[in-house]
């Protein structure tokens, strides 16, 4: 952080003379933060070179992230189905086969990509904006609003998701992908909330954090100006966290069967291939079962392969010369 420039004149070369650069509101600033802005993405590019396994991560949440945004768009709103091809082997037509209806499992992998994946955005957002919120006011605040938030969040976190899920399952029946993710992100913000403050408690003794409090910056200042850029990988690398937790738990809800079946998702066909099709007991139904477990190791692997990525653009001492 760097203290405010007090102008005393317009010669060339003090501090707010025009064509000055670095300093806000002078022709030259917008220079150097672009000129920041290409070597921080040469700076990722580098890193996502260093190890190919990085680039094929970014690839693969590419790939998902297409899936469930146009998936749905590339098939008709009711899926054909084929009576002559019920539980079809994979082939060139059906790649993963058929389902019990004759409907292609690619297909249902495909348009059901965007419950999940919208679910899982909506959960990781809600997680980590209500878990970062709590987390720096109470770290930074400390004293009587520390105790009173964490006291706040140790309830949380004392409270078992599972049996709570299963409860509102009985009211709420969860058609909408938001309506799933705000409850999984409501259940789930405890966890960034404890972290966000530790890492909150460790830098408002920093010497920058000091620096603002002797300049007189307001509180909103320093959290949003000061710590939450310092703390913006920490944060990101907990988001993408967050949206695998939401998928393994939405899956796990469909597959278990305490949700209804109205929406189109990958633990749907997980149920149907296991308790419908018998994929544990015979191979018939095998590819129906195994299609959406791989497009969950796949995300999966993507998301962690990014993270890799991300730990050593934002950590220095992590980078290889």
């Amino acid at each position: 952080m760097t203290a405010p420039a007090i102008t005393t004149g317009s010669a060339p070369g003090a501090p707010g003379a025009p064509g000055t650069p670095g300093v806000p509101g002078v022709p030259g600033v917008s220079g150097t933060r672009a000129a920041q802005r290409r070597n921080f993405w040469r700076g990722v590019w580098r890193v996502l070179r260093r190890k190919p396994s990085r680039i094929v991560g970014v690839a693969i949440l590419g790939v998902f992230a297409f899936m469930g945004i146009f998936g749905p768009l590339l098939y008709p709103a009711r899926l054909p189905r084929d009576d002559n091809a019920l539980y079809a082997a994979p082939s060139l037509a059906h790649p993963f086969g058929t389902d019990f209806e004759g409907t292609d499992v690619l297909a249902l992998v495909v348009t059901g990509s965007r419950y999940v994946l919208m679910t899982a955005l909506v959960t990781a957002v809600i997680t980590v904006a209500l878990g970062t919120a709590v987390g720096l006011f109470a770290g930074f605040r400390r004293g009587r609003w520390d105790s009173v938030l964490m006291r706040i969040t140790d309830m949380k976190l004392t409270i078992p998701a599972l049996p709570l899920l299963l409860v509102l399952s009985t009211v709420w029946k969860f058609t909408s992908a938001i309506e799933m993710g705000l409850v999984l992100g409501l259940l789930g913000w405890g966890g960034v909330a404890r972290a966000v403050r530790s890492q909150t408690l460790s830098l408002r003794e920093r010497g920058f954090i000091e620096a603002a409090r002797g300049l007189g910056l307001s509180g909103r200042h320093i959290i949003g100006r000061e710590l939450l850029p310092s703390m913006a990988p920490f944060i990101a690398m907990n988001m993408l966290i967050a949206v695998t937790g939401a998928v393994y738990a939405q899956v796990g809800l469909f597959f278990l069967g305490v949700l209804p079946f109205d929406a189109n998702n990958w633990g749907v066909m997980l149920n149907l291939a296991v308790f419908g099709g018998g994929a544990l007991t015979t191979t018939t139904a095998l590819p129906y079962m195994l299609a959406p477990l791989l497009a969950i190791l796949l995300l999966t692997l993507g998301i962690v392969l990014v993270v890799d990525a991300m730990d050593e653009i934002f950590n220095p001492r992590l980078r290889e010369d």
